[in-house]
């Protein structure tokens, strides 16, 4: 029986098997950086956006504007602070109209605004709280517009106290507003949409959370100075609007009267 030479036999099998090895690991973890940030490799966090998370805060802002502006409607919602009252808003804005609801310390009512027709729908309380006329006296027909939609006249106060909430582009005209020099900031998730934050005034002047994918729309707003947190959403989505019933209406015609 011949001996086996020395260095001959398995010896180039086993360095075959841990250079196999070393291949397949080093491959898997090429593979994993490409697709995540492993492995020493460094991934690019705009990849599969819509690449705005590149721009300069400004430019960001800007787009974030434009898209908002362009769009035919959007779902708004959470908390406004404007001249001492505190509203809570949930409304669905289209360029000819609205509905949904706001709520004050006193009360919580129903808009609705089809074209330029404005209805309110609030309980007895509310109206009790309007004054009636030029008199200023308590308004005597509360109980009758207690749960109905009251067609507001346009020239009356209360028209103009709460249009404003029915109108998208002038509401969100106001509300993203910011205030100071712009930076980025941190990258988000809001409702399952990436995001990226633009401050101004290093957060003091207001923040804005711009969506990263698709359309650069803004999801989220913090107001300066603590005037109340909003959510943007459903940019685009049809808002079905039609007038109440005729017998859910009361036209009350200019004898309603706010308090401006």
């Amino acid at each position: 029986m011949s001996a086996i030479a020395p260095g001959a036999g398995p010896l180039p099998l086993a360095g075959t098997r841990r250079t196999g090895r070393a291949a397949l690991v080093g491959a898997a973890c090429a593979a994993l950086a490409v697709a995540l940030t492993g492995c020493g490799g460094s991934g690019d966090p705009d990849a599969g956006t819509n690449g705005v998370g590149k721009l300069p805060a400004a430019k960001i802002e800007s787009k974030a504007r434009a898209a908002a502006e362009h769009a035919d409607t959007v779902h708004l919602s959470g908390n406004v602070v404007s001249q001492g009252r505190t509203y809570k808003l949930d409304m669905r804005l289209a360029k000819d109209g609205a509905k949904g609801e706001l709520t004050t310390k006193a009360a919580a009512f129903q808009l609705l605004r089809v074209g330029d027709a404005l209805y309110l729908k609030a309980n007895a309380a509310f109206w009790a709280g309007e004054k009636s006329g030029a008199s200023g006296r308590p308004n005597q027909a509360a109980d009758k517009l207690g749960g109905k939609y009251v067609k507001v006249p346009a020239g009356d106060p209360v028209y103009k106290r709460f249009s404003g909430f029915t109108d998208k582009d002038t509401l969100l005209a106001g509300l993203l507003g910011l205030h100071g020099k712009l930076t980025t900031g941190d990258r988000s998730d809001i409702d399952g949409a990436r995001t990226i934050r633009v401050a101004a005034g290093a957060g003091s002047g207001g923040t804005l959370d711009v969506s990263l994918e698709g359309t650069p729309y803004p999801l989220r707003l913090h107001r300066a100075g603590g005037a109340g947190v909003v959510r943007l959403a459903d940019w685009g989505r049809s808002v079905d609007l039609k007038a109440p019933a005729k017998g859910q209406v009361v036209d009350y015609g200019a004898k309603i009267s706010g308090k401006g």
